[in-house]
Order: structure tokens, then C-alpha cells, then sequence
């Protein structure tokens, strides 16, 4: 057999610009008749939004479609930009019973080296199922836990990527690698269960403050090694020390220079979190916040936004309101605090939507809600230049629906993820076609 020509290099190149270039994928879009609604403004009745090459590049009621680009027809309907999950499992998290489809958490204490992107499962069956319902992009975080398990489990659990929810690499999904490192705050319980005798083990109240302690301790312990580590390397030490990636991906956090989203509930947690935040310079982003409304005007006082884990739970203590979980957003949005919605899950991000609903119902106003599923979670971790609202200039996803994406009612008629238009199939709609046509005889 005779061996294959060697290609030039010209031919290299040119193949390889083929397999490179994500122009290559895009496609030329125009959005025609539809009623827009780019959150940033007022909703525009009749208009055009007009996509090349994945970005867009005009909106407006007299802009007309460019010659050869794919017309979708949104006469009738209402274009929004994509849902934005502020935190979420997807990609991560397929089947929660079986541990070899999870990849949202890693073996240490100690993890501010890694990165969930490098963990996304592009295939995964539940990103089509959330995308139908009009979400676009997320915040592919780690899984929290720590702070509910007496202060086990990691305190850094590494950092968070956000990707759009279209691609067949993760090359193709990506926004952002390293959008935010994540901290998930000690727990202090009072109640441990113990694996070993299946019994629940009290403790004094003094041994869990003590413990809680050590743990802050510790990680002011890591952020003094890891401006130890920045100085080193930045000034040109002329002493041998070893690279540390754990200090090095660290470092960033410092002085503002990459945000910190800490996972805090508790009140004593939210004001202990805020006070570390302060002391440490971190320029904070809290997540979860289940109790997040019993210090409002503390966030707002400093500025700090918070992702929600939901609505549409039960109350954290025996003591509040059955109502509490559907006001604490009017209520944080009331006193001053930007919010945004995430679900914290991977099967749960489908139903993100319903969460910002019920708070509308309890006295979130509308367009707050549509904010808070939008572009609040993109301006809280910086990325509100490249997505979140209608806009020329930003990334092209964009949901075309029946009615309002806040609705249950409500249709994803089309699906626009990095300016291509993309199959609203999923696994839920086909068991439904498969099984609703089975004999009843």
C-alpha cells in the first residue's frame, strides 16, 4: 500500500481555519415581526432582530431582513434574550442515584485550582430539556453542601464556569472559563450524624463555634499563603519555590480581581461572610441566601447581589410565615438588593422560569422578575457587555415564545444559542409523543 501524500502547508492551514473558526457554524438570522423585548428597555412592537455570525448586530421596528439571511417569522410572538440559570448542575449532574453520571464535586478540602468546565458532559440529556424551556446559559457551579453537613465537605470547591447550553465541545459552550471562585461557607451545627452508629450525635454549642472558628481560620490561612505566593512571583523573588496552582489560581480572588460567589444561608453566616468578604477584599457575590431577607439592608449597604436558591420550597424555621420563601425577593429587591434565580441543580434548571413566577405573585414585579432570570445574573458577574439583553453587540441567544417565558402556558416556539437556531427536542417531549399515543383499550 502507498502511503498517503504529505499535505502542504497551505493545505494545513486552510483545513485547519475550516475546523477553527466558529464563524463557520453561525448563521445569518433575522427575527421578523415579533414583539422584542430586550429587558435593557421598553418592549418594541414589530421589530427585527438581526444575527450575524453569532452576535447581534441590529434591533429595531424598521430594521429590515438582509438579503440571504434565514428569516423566522415571529409574527404573533415575543422575543426575549435566553434564560440565564445563575447557578446550576448542568452539564455536570445527569442522574443524582447514580454516582458515575456526577462530576460537581472533587475529593479536598481545598480545590481553587479547578475548574468546572474541564468536567461538562456536552451530551448530557438534561441540557436539551432545561434549553425547551428557554434557558440559554448558566452558571456551571459546584455542588454546595458543606455548610448543611456541620461544616464538612469542601470550603473551596473550585471555580465556576459559565457556557451557553449549544455546543459539541466545551470549547463550543464556553463564555466564560473562570467566572467566579466559589467558597462554600462552613456550617456551625449543634448536630452531627454519626455514619458509624447511624445515630445523631449532639455537641455543645461551645465545640461547634470552635470548630467554626478553626475553619475561618483556615481559609484566611490560604488567602495569606496565596498573596504570600503573589508576592513572590511578582516581584522576582530570586528564592526557589516550587509552582503552586492551588495559590496561583487563589491569587486572583485578591483585591477584587476575580469575584467570589460564598454560599451563605444563615443570618450569623450572611454577616460573617460579608465581614470576611470586607477584610479580605473579595469582591463578593453571595448565593443561596435562603435567609438572605433577615439582612437586607446589610446587603444593600455594601452592595452585594444575590443568586437565590428558589422560591418554591418550604420555610427554613418553624417560626416564619409559610409565604416567607415568595416575598424574601420583593423584599431584598424592595430594600435595595439586585437578585437573580438559580436552581442549584441540573433537573431542577428547566423549572427556573416558575421560581421567578411565584415571587411575582407574592410582589416581585414583573419586569424585576424578568431581570432576575436575565441580565442581573450576567451584570453581577460581569459578563452583562456580552449577554443578558436584546443589544447590538452581544451573544445571540435568544428565545422566540407564545407568551410570557414566566407562564407554565407558555411555548419556546424558537431557540437561538450563539446565532444558531437550535432543536427544542428533548428526551421529556419524546417520552411524551411515545407514550400519549399507546392504546387505552
Amino acid at each position: 500500500m502507498r502511503p498517503l501524500p504529505t499535505p502542504t502547508t497551505a493545505v494545513v492551514a486552510l483545513l485547519l481555519v475550516a475546523l477553527l473558526s466558529p464563524a463557520l457554524g453561525a448563521q445569518n438570522i433575522a427575527i421578523v415581526g415579533g414583539t422584542v423585548h430586550p429587558i435593557s428597555g421598553p418592549a418594541i412592537e414589530n421589530a427585527t432582530v438581526v444575527v450575524r455570525d453569532g452576535e447581534i448586530v441590529e434591533v429595531g421596528a424598521g430594521v429590515a431582513a438582509p438579503a440571504g439571511a434565514e428569516v423566522i417569522d415571529a409574527a404573533g410572538l415575543h422575543v426575549y434574550p435566553g434564560l440565564f440559570d445563575a447557578y446550576s448542575q448542568l452539564g455536570l449532574s445527569e442522574i443524582g442515584s447514580i454516582s458515575a453520571t456526577q462530576d460537581a464535586s472533587e475529593i479536598g478540602t481545598y480545590n481553587p485550582h479547578l475548574s468546572t468546565a474541564t468536567a461538562v458532559h456536552p451530551a448530557s440529556e438534561v441540557i436539551p430539556v432545561s434549553r425547551a424551556n428557554g434557558i440559554t446559559h448558566t452558571l456551571a457551579a459546584p455542588s454546595l453542601g458543606g455548610g448543611r453537613r456541620g461544616g464538612g465537605g469542601s470550603v473551596i470547591p473550585g471555580q465556576a464556569a459559565v457556557i451557553q447550553l449549544d455546543g459539541w465541545t466545551i470549547d463550543e459552550m464556553l463564555i466564560e472559563d473562570r467566572a467566579v471562585m466559589v467558597i462554600d461557607w462552613p456550617g456551625l451545627e449543634t448536630r452531627s450524624f454519626d455514619f458509624a452508629t447511624f445515630t445523631v450525635r449532639e455537641r455543645p454549642y461551645t465545640e461547634a463555634v470552635k470548630q467554626y472558628e478553626e475553619k475561618l481560620d483556615e481559609l484566611r490561612d490560604w488567602l495569606d499563603a496565596a498573596r504570600h505566593y503573589r508576592q513572590a512571583a511578582t516581584e522576582g523573588s530570586t528564592a526557589k519555590f516550587a509552582d503552586n496552582l492551588e495559590l496561583a489560581a487563589l491569587s486572583r480572588v485578591l483585591d477584587g480581581g476575580q469575584k467570589v460567589l460564598i454560599a451563605a444561608h444563615g443570618p450569623r453566616a450572611i454577616r460573617d461572610a460579608v465581614a470576611f468578604a470586607e477584610e479580605q477584599g473579595l469582591d463578593l457575590v453571595l448565593a443561596g441566601g435562603n435567609e438572605a431577607w433577615k439582612e437586607k439592608e446589610l446587603l444593600a449597604e455594601n452592595g452585594i447581589p444575590v443568586i437565590l436558591s428558589g422560591t418554591q420550597r418550604l420555610p427554613g424555621a418553624e417560626d416564619e410565615g409559610y409565604d416567607q420563601p415568595f416575598v424574601a425577593p420583593a423584599e431584598l429587591v424592595a430594600a435595595g438588593v439586585k437578585i437573580a434565580f438559580g436552581s442549584f441543580d441540573s433537573s431542577a434548571s428547566r423549572r427556573l422560569p416558575y421560581q421567578a413566577a411565584t415571587a411575582v405573585a407574592h410582589g416581585l414585579s414583573h419586569e424585576e422578575a424578568l431581570r432576575a432570570v436575565t441580565v442581573n445574573a450576567a451584570e453581577m458577574l460581569g459578563l452583562a457587555d456580552r449577554i443578558g439583553a436584546i443589544e447590538p453587540g452581544k451573544i445571540a441567544n435568544l428565545i422566540v415564545t407564545d407568551g410570557d417565558p414566566l407562564e407554565i402556558t407558555t411555548v419556546v416556539r424558537h431557540l437561538v444559542i450563539d446565532g444558531r437556531e437550535v432543536s427544542t427536542d428533548n428526551r421529556h417531549r419524546q417520552f411524551f409523543e411515545r407514550w400519549s399515543g399507546r392504546p387505552t383499550g
